[in-house]
């Protein structure tokens, strides 16, 4: 499965609409470094996922201990070039903007008891073998399920946009919370909310945990297939994490879930076998 430019009657917009690929991705790049900062930018991103409390004096540390001789000025550029920064586990790659209106965070002491009460969002860092890609994605935090996912070669917002639109066409949430980052306090993003009469939730300004099923999905996304696969192309990720999200959403046993899938929950509604809800109050 890739795409095919010379197609005579599939564009390559749709071609890659059909793969959950972000149309700007099949033109990529690499991001402007050499491959000594690809290859420690992605020793840093696998050494976050696992340490998000590390910032660059420790990560320094860490590379130093690896063979790596580096100093610490060159680790902090490129871990802000990944949008890393030592908040648990907060990957901040959406830069907030003091122009876009900032919204509470309505979450707090919260009971999540069904689906479509509560969706989120949130953007990570997904490597490449000679460069990365960006991928967001929208979750029902009641069961977890993925509602939609896309990958971009920028961080501009239309991709954010595109996942929210898919997501709006399985469901529509009570609630819909982010970062306070510009691609999610722009308008065009929040008048899709707006229009749908949909509350708009943001989390507080360096509080991870605010979003923390958003995080937990990013490390299980890149210990169980980013990691496992090497990914060399943005096609190939996009192409592998369709198969991931599936097997996620319908296969995959999750423990905090009792056990069961996170489509059981969200098609049925049903109440999961296990400590969800006392887990959720947040």
């Amino acid at each position: 499965m890739c795409i095919d430019p010379s197609h005579k009657v599939i564009s390559i917009a749709k071609q890659a609409e059909l793969l959950g690929l972000n149309r700007s991705s099949y033109y990529f790049q690499p991001m402007g470094e050499n491959e000594q900062n690809l290859l420690l930018m992605h020793l840093i991103d696998e050494e976050f996922t696992a340490h998000p409390f590390y910032g660059s004096r420790r990560m320094t540390a860490w590379l130093n201990s690896q063979g790596h001789r580096v100093n610490r000025k060159r680790i902090q550029r490129l871990m802000r070039i990944m949008g890393l920064e030592a908040i648990y586990p907060k990957q901040n790659l959406s830069k907030a903007s003091k122009e876009h209106l900032k919204y509470p965070y309505l979450l707090r002491n919260m009971n999540i008891s069904h689906p479509n009460q509560v969706w989120s969002s949130d953007i990570t860092y997904i490597r490449l073998s000679r460069g990365f890609v960006y991928l967001t994605s929208v979750i029902d935090w009641y069961s977890r399920f993925v509602l939609s996912w896309k990958l971009s070669n920028s961080l501009e917002n239309s991709f954010c946009i595109d996942a929210l639109e898919e997501a709006l066409l399985i469901g529509k949430p009570k609630i819909f919370n982010t970062d306070q980052g510009v691609q999610y306090t722009s308008e065009k993003f929040v008048n899709c909310l707006r229009g749908e009469n949909i509350k708009i939730s943001m989390d507080g300004k360096g509080r991870a945990l605010d979003n923390i099923f958003v995080e937990r999905l990013w490390r299980t996304v890149k210990y169980e297939d980013v990691y496992l696969n090497n990914y060399e192309t943005p096609l190939e990720v996009s192409i592998g994490l369709k198969k991931y999200f599936k097997f996620y959403n319908y296969q995959r046993l999750h423990q905090s879930l009792g056990y069961i899938t996170p489509a059981e929950i969200y098609q049925s509604g049903a109440a999961p076998h296990g400590g969800l809800l006392e887990e959720i109050n947040v």
